[in-house]
Protein backbone atom coordinates (compact mmCIF):
# COMPACT_ATOMS: atom_id res chain seq x y z
CA UNK A 1 0.00 0.00 0.00
CA UNK A 2 1.32 3.64 -0.63
CA UNK A 3 0.18 6.27 0.82
CA UNK A 4 1.20 10.10 0.37
CA UNK A 5 0.89 12.82 3.06
CA UNK A 6 0.66 16.55 1.75
CA UNK A 7 1.19 19.32 3.47
CA UNK A 8 0.12 23.06 3.37
CA UNK A 9 1.28 26.23 4.36
CA UNK A 10 2.72 27.12 7.32
CA UNK A 11 3.23 23.42 8.18
CA UNK A 12 7.12 23.39 7.97
CA UNK A 13 6.93 25.42 10.54
CA UNK A 14 5.44 22.72 13.19
CA UNK A 15 6.93 22.83 16.88
CA UNK A 16 8.00 26.65 16.30
CA UNK A 17 4.38 28.27 15.58
CA UNK A 18 1.67 28.60 17.82
CA UNK A 19 2.91 25.43 20.14
CA UNK A 20 -0.72 25.92 21.80
CA UNK A 21 -2.45 24.84 18.64
CA UNK A 22 -0.37 22.73 17.09
CA UNK A 23 1.91 20.86 19.71
CA UNK A 24 5.89 21.13 19.98
CA UNK A 25 6.65 18.37 17.59
CA UNK A 26 8.36 18.93 14.34
CA UNK A 27 6.19 17.33 11.29
CA UNK A 28 9.53 15.22 10.01
CA UNK A 29 9.63 14.17 13.95
CA UNK A 30 6.22 12.61 13.61
CA UNK A 31 6.76 11.26 10.12
CA UNK A 32 9.40 9.14 11.05
CA UNK A 33 7.14 8.04 14.10
CA UNK A 34 4.46 6.93 12.10
CA UNK A 35 6.61 5.12 9.77
CA UNK A 36 7.86 2.75 12.24
CA UNK A 37 4.11 2.33 13.29
CA UNK A 38 3.19 1.70 9.67
CA UNK A 39 6.21 -0.30 8.76
CA UNK A 40 3.80 -2.75 5.70
CA UNK A 41 2.82 0.86 4.33
CA UNK A 42 4.86 2.82 1.49
CA UNK A 43 5.08 6.51 3.12
CA UNK A 44 5.79 9.47 1.96
CA UNK A 45 5.69 13.29 2.63
CA UNK A 46 5.34 16.53 0.72
CA UNK A 47 5.20 19.83 2.23
CA UNK A 48 4.55 22.89 -0.12
CA UNK A 49 3.38 26.74 1.15
CA UNK A 50 2.74 27.25 -2.81
CA UNK A 51 -1.02 25.96 -4.11
CA UNK A 52 0.04 25.09 -7.60
CA UNK A 53 2.95 22.74 -6.40
CA UNK A 54 0.05 21.49 -3.81
CA UNK A 55 -2.16 20.68 -7.09
CA UNK A 56 0.78 19.63 -9.20
CA UNK A 57 1.28 16.81 -5.81
CA UNK A 58 -2.29 15.95 -5.70
CA UNK A 59 -2.04 15.10 -9.94
CA UNK A 60 1.07 13.44 -10.04
CA UNK A 61 -0.08 10.57 -6.83
CA UNK A 62 -3.67 11.00 -7.61
CA UNK A 63 -3.84 8.01 -10.06
CA UNK A 64 -1.15 5.82 -8.59
CA UNK A 65 -1.37 5.83 -4.93
CA UNK A 66 -3.77 4.14 -2.45
CA UNK A 67 -4.51 7.36 -0.62
CA UNK A 68 -3.91 10.88 0.23
CA UNK A 69 -3.83 12.37 3.03
CA UNK A 70 -4.03 16.25 2.61
CA UNK A 71 -3.83 19.26 5.15
CA UNK A 72 -4.20 21.73 3.20
CA UNK A 73 -3.71 24.45 5.81
CA UNK A 74 -5.36 27.53 4.47
CA UNK A 75 -5.65 27.18 1.41
CA UNK A 76 -8.36 24.54 2.98
CA UNK A 77 -10.94 27.62 3.01
CA UNK A 78 -9.77 29.10 -0.22
CA UNK A 79 -8.33 27.30 -2.70
CA UNK A 80 -11.19 26.54 -5.46
CA UNK A 81 -8.30 24.68 -7.59
CA UNK A 82 -7.00 22.24 -4.69
CA UNK A 83 -11.03 21.15 -4.53
CA UNK A 84 -10.94 20.56 -7.92
CA UNK A 85 -7.99 19.05 -7.86
CA UNK A 86 -9.06 16.30 -5.58
CA UNK A 87 -12.70 15.93 -7.63
CA UNK A 88 -10.54 15.22 -10.80
CA UNK A 89 -8.13 12.58 -9.58
CA UNK A 90 -9.17 9.32 -8.63
CA UNK A 91 -6.87 8.40 -5.42
CA UNK A 92 -9.22 8.83 -2.12
CA UNK A 93 -8.14 11.88 -0.45
CA UNK A 94 -8.50 12.03 3.27
CA UNK A 95 -8.84 15.72 4.70
CA UNK A 96 -6.89 16.01 8.05
CA UNK A 97 -6.79 19.47 10.09
CA UNK A 98 -4.05 18.88 13.76
CA UNK A 99 -6.38 21.62 15.07
CA UNK A 100 -10.18 21.52 15.35
CA UNK A 101 -11.61 24.34 12.45
CA UNK A 102 -14.87 24.74 13.92
CA UNK A 103 -13.50 25.89 17.38
CA UNK A 104 -11.63 28.56 15.51
CA UNK A 105 -12.08 31.07 13.44
CA UNK A 106 -15.41 31.40 11.60
CA UNK A 107 -13.70 31.38 8.35
CA UNK A 108 -11.96 28.08 9.17
CA UNK A 109 -15.53 26.91 8.79
CA UNK A 110 -15.68 26.89 5.47
CA UNK A 111 -13.72 23.60 3.21
CA UNK A 112 -13.30 23.33 -0.54
CA UNK A 113 -11.69 20.54 -0.09
CA UNK A 114 -14.27 18.18 2.33
CA UNK A 115 -17.04 17.90 -0.26
CA UNK A 116 -14.77 16.27 -2.87
CA UNK A 117 -12.74 14.23 -0.18
CA UNK A 118 -13.64 10.47 0.99
CA UNK A 119 -13.38 11.94 4.59
CA UNK A 120 -12.63 14.73 7.43
CA UNK A 121 -10.59 14.06 10.38
CA UNK A 122 -9.56 17.31 12.73
CA UNK A 123 -8.94 18.43 15.85
CA UNK A 124 -7.00 15.22 17.32
CA UNK A 125 -3.78 17.08 16.76
CA UNK A 126 -0.72 15.02 15.39
CA UNK A 127 -2.73 11.85 15.55
CA UNK A 128 -5.05 12.95 13.01
CA UNK A 129 -2.57 11.71 10.47
CA UNK A 130 -2.55 8.29 12.19
CA UNK A 131 -6.20 8.10 12.12
CA UNK A 132 -6.28 8.98 7.94
CA UNK A 133 -3.98 5.98 7.54
CA UNK A 134 -5.96 3.89 9.42
CA UNK A 135 -8.95 4.93 7.61
CA UNK A 136 -7.14 3.41 4.05
CA UNK A 137 -6.71 0.08 6.01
Amino acid sequence: MKIIIINGPNLNLLGKREPEVYGSQTFEDYFKTLQNSFPNIELSYYQSNIEGELIGKIQEFGFTYDGIILNAGAYTHTSIGIGDAIKAVTTPVIEVHISNTYARESFRHQSYISGNAKGVILGFGLKSYELAIHSFL
